[in-house]
């Protein structure tokens, strides 16, 4: 099993004071921004790649939001290109670029130069984004599938092609013969992260992407997306295998689930409280009003896990210390072993040969974040890539 760390990076301050009827302010200005906070910031996540580096983790992931304390990762891939330059084996997960924002071309000239830089390391995650990031940018909602499709298409054939033309809805280009070119042929790995739309899904499939089915969520709705994904392959003529899947996953080695919960629980809150969804909406209701999520994007999930797939801002909002201690009850929460053992179950579970596990979601303090990087890697790592996942099991319902 092939284990990467997966790294929100966001601000490294705790700014649940500034909350107004129990939300942090959006747009938040610039007086509660510090600088030398930011800087800390980078300086200290850099710091823990490359030790993640050192230890023999597979990889690191990173991802793309704006505005917001919740991730400064405003620019993926000068993280990327930075922590090519500090390390040396780790591989580099851009999960991802968020392609319907941005000119398709540069991102295709960006990640080619990563992939040089690293010397074959870059998986490229290409993403739609969440509805905040496209009222910072000012992009329509309603069109964000149909730009993410378009920059697909002209990344990919930047990458691969002699020389291109394109004449698109929203980009156009002629006789582009793109340098430099990625150092992986034909081109890097593609991910995709699915939340849970068909749509997405079914791109996926089309395209023979692998993808993180729920990114850690509800279990049953993750069982869902991967049941549609392996029909959705078969469909397109391809067959699902270990290494389409990776599963997203909160980790915490301590001595004990007590013990675990004390430490990691407030900052488990944090992140659910205050981080996540600010200025952004996630209620799939809200998503398909404005045209970013279609009327029958969840047709294919299971009654029981539909409340799941609705994503309601009541269900983090209101997460209490209570909730968290019944949730750490089934999470990889607690000694060494629990945690390589449930790790390892969810993995056979779901038929997933790549794991991206969060370390210090909700703002460890560094100390914390790099004695977990440590306790992990001694105590669960090598048990987990020690570990081979042959089989995609949920999809034995799946036709031949």
């Amino acid at each position: 099993m092939k284990v990467f760390v997966f790294d929100l990076l966001a601000y490294g301050e705790q700014l649940e004071h500034l909350k107004v009827g129990g939300e942090l302010p959006y747009p938040l200005p610039k007086k509660y921004f510090k600088p030398e906070i930011a800087a800390r910031t980078y300086a200290e996540h850099l710091e823990a790649w490359e030790e993640l580096d050192h230890l023999g983790y597979d990889g690191v992931g990173f991802n793309e939001h704006h505005c917001s304390p919740y991730g400064l990762m405003n620019s993926p891939n000068l993280l990327a290109a930075a922590a090519a330059q500090r390390t040396k084996r780790l591989k580099l997960l851009i999960y991802g670029n968020l392609l319907p924002l941005h000119e398709p071309l540069r991102l295709a000239e960006e990640l080619a130069m990563l992939d040089c830089m690293s010397n074959g390391r870059l998986i490229s995650g290409f993403a739609r984004g969440i509805p905040r990031e496209y009222q910072v940018h000012n992009v329509l909602l309603a069109q964000s599938r149909a730009r993410f499709e378009e920059a697909f298409d002209i990344i990919t054939r930047a990458w691969t092609e002699e020389v291109f033309s394109y004449q698109g809805e929203f980009w156009s280009y002629k006789d582009v013969a793109m340098w430099p070119r990625p150092v992986q042929q034909p081109r890097p790995p593609i991910w995709m992260p699915v939340v849970g739309s068909k749509e997405s899904i079914e791109f996926a499939a089309r395209h023979d992407l692998p993808i993180t089915p729920g990114l850690g969520r509800s279990r049953g709705l993750r069982d869902d997306i991967i049941r549609y994904y392996a029909r959705c392959l078969e469909q397109a003529g391809h067959r699902i295998t270990p290494d389409h899947l990776s599963l997203g996953i909160s980790a915490y080695v301590a001595g004990s689930k007590a013990e675990a919960v004390r430490e990691m629980g407030p900052y488990h809150l944090y992140f659910n409280q205050t981080l996540f969804s600010h200025g952004n909406f996630t209620e799939t209701e809200l998503q398909r009003q404005t045209g970013y999520a279609s009327a029958a994007s969840t047709d294919y999930v299971s009654p029981e896990n539909r409340r799941a797939a609705q994503f309601a801002r009541e269900d983090f909002r209101g997460l209490t210390m209570a909730d968290v201690e019944r949730q750490a009850e089934q999470m990889p929460w607690g000694t060494a072993a629990e945690v390589t053992e449930r790790i390892i179950e969810a993995a056979d579970t779901a038929g997933a040969d790549n794991v991206q596990i969060s370390l210090n979601r909700g703002v460890l303090p560094h100390e914390m974040f790099i004695e977990q990087i440590r306790r992990f890697a001694r105590d669960v790592l090598p048990a987990l890539q020690a570990h081979k996942i042959e089989t995609v099991s949920l999809t034995q319902e799946v036709p031949a």
